[in-house]
């Protein structure tokens, strides 16, 4: 089976012209099949103050009305995407700017309202992802980059997580490739001390995670990503790994620096 990479990349290096330049340049590098999902970052909240767009977050999810849908499918799926898509194009990596409504790529559901009302919010269906049409594109070369957007199929765009985009692409992939699931931050990997950036955890497996659970070791920042993780691993993902974004090649390999997660 070809080896496949799903590289995640968070909004602080999104907001960083810098940083992603150098980033970009590590994506380009990668030799295998590749896959690119990228944040928001500061971008859309920034945009939306000029338009006079409030944005609202509760529990650390932005509420999408119909303003912000608008504003979000104009700054994620247009001016961050292109900018990244273009930059890529310079490095003669051959980007493709998608969402999940592109060739009917990742259906979604508008989120159900129980307590809050996330509005134009957009919850993946993984049975209904369009693996076989993304295959097309790896086996031609092509390296999909993917805005944080999917589709309701009743004509409407829907603001979705892009950890779990990441993670569904990968779950649907595995069938047909090797996947390795990369969620690039700014730290090293999973640190057993949060006050310590060298104390990474190399390898974590459930029984390990299970013993750093038990102990408290973990900052709660971090949970959501590892449960994302095992989500993966337990439908069919070969390995996740947590890292710094700088470290994106070594990550590749067989020597990894970030946190390996596996069965």
């Amino acid at each position: 089976m070809d080896k496949l990479f799903v590289i995640k990349v968070g909004g602080n290096i999104i907001d960083d012209e810098e940083k992603l330049k150098s980033f970009l340049q590590s994506v380009a590098s990668v030799q295998s099949h590749k896959i690119l999902v990228h944040g928001g970052g500061k971008i859309a909240t920034t945009i939306g103050n000029k338009l006079g767009i409030e944005s609202k977050y509760i529990n650390g999810r932005r509420i999408t009305d119909d303003d912000t849908i608008d504003l979000v499918t104009m700054v994620y799926g247009g001016l961050i995407n292109k900018k990244i898509v273009a930059q890529l194009q310079s490095l003669n990596c051959n980007a493709i700017g998608l969402t999940g409504a592109d060739a009917n790529l990742m259906p979604a559901k508008k989120r159900i309202v129980k307590d809050i009302d996330y509005g134009w919010a957009g919850d993946i269906e993984n049975s209904k992802l369009n693996a076989q049409s993304l295959t097309l594109l790896l086996n031609n070369e092509f390296v999909p980059v993917f805005a944080p957007l999917t589709h309701d199929e009743q004509g409407h765009i829907l603001n979705t997580n892009a950890d779990t985009i990441a993670s569904s692409l990968a779950v649907a992939l595995s069938g047909f490739y090797d996947v390795r699931l990369i969620y690039c931050f700014e730290k090293k990997g999973v640190l057993e001390n949060v006050e310590d950036d060298n104390s990474v955890i190399t390898n974590i497996n459930k029984e390990k995670y299970k013993q750093l659970l038990d102990e408290q070791k973990l900052f709660a920042g971090i949970l959501p990503k590892i449960d994302n993780a095992f989500a993966a691993i337990n439908a069919g993902v070969h390995e996740v790994l947590i890292g710094d974004a700088n470290d994106l090649i070594q990550n590749t390999t067989n020597k990894t620096i970030g946190t390996l997660i596996t069965q």
